[in-house]
């Protein structure tokens, strides 16, 4: 019996002495996600659920924007406008191009004439009178073929600033149309990582404003042990290095994980608030920060201890 008992007592003595058996401790975080809206409105449609999965992309509601969608008609319908407005050269000159024509021909006609009746003045079959006179003709003609064609390029010119004035509205137009575009877009919610939601804030119905949350998530796939050591175990640790990590289980067990350093602390704190004693709390120690593949029964806020060899 004596034998029995003293067994027991030796087992519940290393038990003991391997509970306490680690070079650190913490607990596990993860990188969490506040969603919050990004544009003014009633949410009319949603989803999110707390413990749900939801994928990187997925859209998981909908803040009602048909005010905005009207906003983009009316913009577009401007722009289409815009082209109305607009002069067609060819209908707004077409008189004078017509009085172009006819001058020109009328020109190149009295010009043969000319050139017949000196012909005909060099054989003394006509007068010299004439050709005067015909030559007066032809040179009226031609100032009135130079002013025709002066006010043909100023129409021209003056139509074309016209339409410039009208089309130069259509890029801002166009930009102020993307705007609204992109504020129609973010009326979608759009979930931005893969993740386990852990609080949801939002109800489908209620009004939302910009940047009030609406639900928060994590990636819960790997955690993260955040863990303190003291300046004298530094030197045991290097980033990248493997490490054996411990949780509580059922009955007294404990579940054995393998983890990787990521990060090293270059700067001492004092010890968190967390810690028991006062004592302790007064230590100088530096954060570490593990990660840890969770098979599922790694939740965020559970305590973890840490070998690093």
């Amino acid at each position: 019996m004596k034998k029995i008992t003293l067994i027991t007592a030796l087992a519940a003595l290393m038990a003991c002495n391997h509970k306490n058996d680690f070079d650190a401790s913490g607990n596990f975080i993860a990188d969490e996600v506040i969603v919050s809206a990004e544009q003014n409105g009633r949410l009319i449609d949603y989803t999110v659920q707390e413990g749900q999965t939801i994928n990187e992309g997925q859209k998981v509601g909908q803040i009602n924007v048909e005010v905005l969608k009207l906003q983009k008609q009316q913009v577009e319908a401007t722009i289409a406008s815009l082209k109305e407005k607009t002069l067609n050269p060819d209908d707004q000159v077409a008189l004078i191009r017509s009085q172009y024509e006819v001058q020109k021909a009328q020109l190149e006609q009295q010009q043969r004439e000319l050139a017949r009746v000196q012909q005909l003045v060099a054989g003394g079959a006509a007068t010299q009178k004439q050709l005067d006179d015909l030559t007066a003709v032809v040179d009226q003609l031609r100032k009135q073929l130079v002013v025709t064609e002066n006010q043909l390029k100023v129409s021209l010119t003056n139509i074309s600033s016209q339409n410039r004035n009208v089309m130069s509205q259509e890029i801002p137009l166009q930009k102020n149309a993307e705007t609204v575009q992109a504020q129609i877009s973010q009326g979608e919610i759009i979930n931005p990582i893969t993740g386990t939601v852990l609080v949801n804030y939002a109800l489908k119905g209620e009004m939302q404003t910009f940047g009030k949350p609406l639900y928060k998530i994590a990636n819960t796939d790997t955690l993260t042990l955040k863990a303190y050591i003291t300046g004298d175990q530094l030197p045991q640790i290097k980033l990248g290095q493997a490490v054996t990590v411990h949780t509580d289980a059922a009955e007294g067990e404990q579940r054995t994980y393998k983890g990787k350093v990521t990060y090293i602390a270059s700067k001492a704190e004092f010890t968190p608030k967390t810690i028991q004693t006062k004592a302790e709390r007064a230590n100088l120690v530096y954060a570490i920060k593990i990660k840890v593949k969770n098979d599922g029964y790694l939740k965020i806020g559970m305590y973890g201890e840490v070998l690093f060899q």
